[in-house]
C-alpha cells in the first residue's frame, strides 16, 4: 500500500493541502463537511497517509482530531518554529498558503514523525478555561498598570471607569475558576491531580488550576525531560571552540503557559516550603542570581509534579531537595 505525504495551512475558514503525488493544491472548507470530503481525498485508491499541519491555535484542532480518527491516516502536529527553521533550512524564503503547505509536506517526508494523540474532552474543556482565564488576567493586570498612570493625574478622568472593569474582571475570573474547579471534581483523576498540586506550599487553588490545565493534555509517556522542553524551561548552551562560551540560559521554546503558572508558585515555595527555599538559598550560595535561582525552582517544581503524578504521591519536600542536591 503507498503511502502519501501532505501539507495542510490551516486558517480560519479554509484548508490549503499539497500533496506530494500531486502538483496542484486543493482547497478545503475548514467546517465538519469540508473535513469528510478531505478525508476521501486523502484516502481514496487505498491509499495511506502521512499529514502535517502547524499548532498554530484552535483552528487546527478539529481538522486535527477528524484526520486523527479516520483509517489509514496519520497525523502530525508539528511545532511552528520547527517549520520555520527547516524552512530557511531548504531555502525557501518567499511564504503563501501554496508554499507553507508544500513546505508542511517536505517536514512530514524528511522529518520524524510524532503521531498526534488527541486530548480527552474533558482536557480540552479544562484548558480553555484556564486559558480564558490567563488572558483576563494579563487584561486585569494592564488595566490596573492604567489605573495607576490615571490616578497620577486629574486630567484624563477615567479612574472611575477603569476601576469598574477592573471589578468586571475579577468577578469574572472568579466565575471562572469555579467552573474549572467544578469540572476537576467531577472527574476522579483530575481532582487526584489537583488535590497533589495543592500540597505544595506555594500552590494554591489560582495555580493549581492554570498548571493542571496544561498538564493533563500531555501523553502520559512523556518523561520529566520531555515535560521540561514542553514547558521551554530546559537549557540552551551555546558554544563554539575555544572563545564563544556564552551562559546557558532556557530555551522558552515550549508552552509559555506553564512557565507563567510556575512563576509565582515557584516565588511563594522559594518562601514558604523549607525544603524549597533550602535549595533557593544553595543556589544563591552557589552565585546563582535570584531570578536564575527562581527558574531553577521552577525546573525542579514542574520535575517534582511529574513525579508525584507518575507515582501517585503527594509532595514530599525532602526528596524534592535530595533529587536537586545531587543534579547541582
Amino acid at each position: 500500500m503507498s503511502k502519501v505525504f501532505v501539507g495542510i495551512d490551516v486558517s480560519a475558514r479554509e484548508l490549503a493541502v499539497a500533496r506530494q503525488d500531486e502538483p496542484r493544491l486543493r482547497r478545503f472548507a475548514n467546517d465538519r463537511q469540508g473535513h469528510k470530503a478531505l478525508i476521501k481525498h486523502l484516502a481514496k485508491k487505498g491509499r495511506t497517509a502521512r499529514v502535517c499541519l502547524e499548532a498554530t491555535g484552535v483552528y487546527s484542532l478539529d481538522v486535527a482530531v477528524a484526520l486523527s480518527k479516520a483509517k489509514g491516516i496519520e497525523v502530525m502536529m508539528a511545532n511552528p518554529r520547527a517549520i520555520k527553521d527547516f524552512a530557511g533550512a531548504i531555502m525557501r524564503r518567499s511564504k503563501d498558503d501554496q508554499i507553507d503547505a508544500v513546505i508542511l509536506a517536505e517536514y512530514a517526508a524528511r522529518m520524524p514523525f510524532v503521531s498526534y494523540v488527541p486530548h480527552s474532552a474533558q482536557a480540552l474543556k479544562l484548558r480553555a478555561i484556564s486559558r480564558r482565564i490567563a488572558a483576563l488576567t494579563s487584561e486585569m493586570v494592564a488595566e490596573k498598570n492604567r489605573l495607576h498612570a490615571a490616578s497620577a493625574t486629574e486630567i484624563w478622568g477615567t479612574a472611575v471607569d477603569i476601576k469598574v472593569h477592573i471589578r468586571f474582571l475579577k468577578k469574572r475570573i472568579e466565575v471562572l475558576r469555579t467552573r474549572a474547579l467544578n469540572q476537576i471534581r467531577a472527574d476522579e483523576e483530575l481532582s487526584w491531580k489537583y488535590d497533589c498540586l495543592v500540597s505544595v506550599k506555594g500552590i494554591a487553588k489560582a495555580s493549581a488550576i492554570q498548571i493542571l490545565g496544561e498538564l493533563v493534555g500531555l501523553p502520559e509517556d512523556m518523561d520529566k525531560r520531555q515535560w521540561t522542553a514542553h514547558a521551554g524551561l530546559d537549557p540552551k548552551h551555546y558554544t563554539s571552540g575555544s572563545s564563544v562560551n556564552k551562559k546557558s540560559r532556557i530555551s522558552k521554546r515550549g508552552n509559555c503557559y506553564i512557565r507563567r503558572a510556575l512563576y509565582m508558585p515557584a516565588v511563594v515555595a522559594a518562601r514558604r516550603e523549607p525544603s524549597i527555599k533550602e535549595y533557593y538559598l544553595h543556589l544563591l550560595d552557589a552565585g546563582k542570581k535570584p531570578l536564575q535561582a527562581l527558574v531553577a525552582v521552577m525546573r525542579k517544581l514542574l520535575c517534582a509534579i511529574w513525579g508525584m503524578f507518575s507515582t501517585r504521591q503527594p509532595f514530599d519536600g525532602s526528596r524534592f531537595y535530595q533529587a536537586a542536591a545531587i543534579a547541582a
